[in-house]
């Protein structure tokens, strides 16, 4: 399992959709593991100053995170490897 960065072009998206953006990613990743794909949602930052939603995800390639993204109607600017300080651990999510 690799860790990966997806920025998001989201504007000034009101909160009530970017928690709805939140709901959608959980929803997907799990549906997905249930799918036989290992994918799993850490979190996501706003940053309103620059319109950017920068979300995390553990997966076994970034062609799972953009599949997640394509399957949970997600905006993606770029998929980058990334690795993660203070994340709390998922023991699921550990090879």
């Amino acid at each position: 399992m690799k860790t990966f960065l997806v920025e998001r072009d989201v504007g000034n998206t009101p909160t009530v959709e970017l928690l709805g953006m939140s709901a959608a990613s959980w929803r997907t990743a799990r549906q997905m593991q249930q799918e036989g794909d290992r994918i799993y949602y850490l979190g996501s930052t706003y940053l309103p100053a620059d319109g950017l939603c920068l979300c995390l995800y553990t997966a076994k390639s970034a062609e799972v995170v953009a599949n997640h993204s394509q399957v949970a109607r997600l905006p993606v600017r770029r998929i980058t490897d990334a690795v993660a300080f203070g994340t709390p651990a998922f023991p699921e999510a550990v090879d």
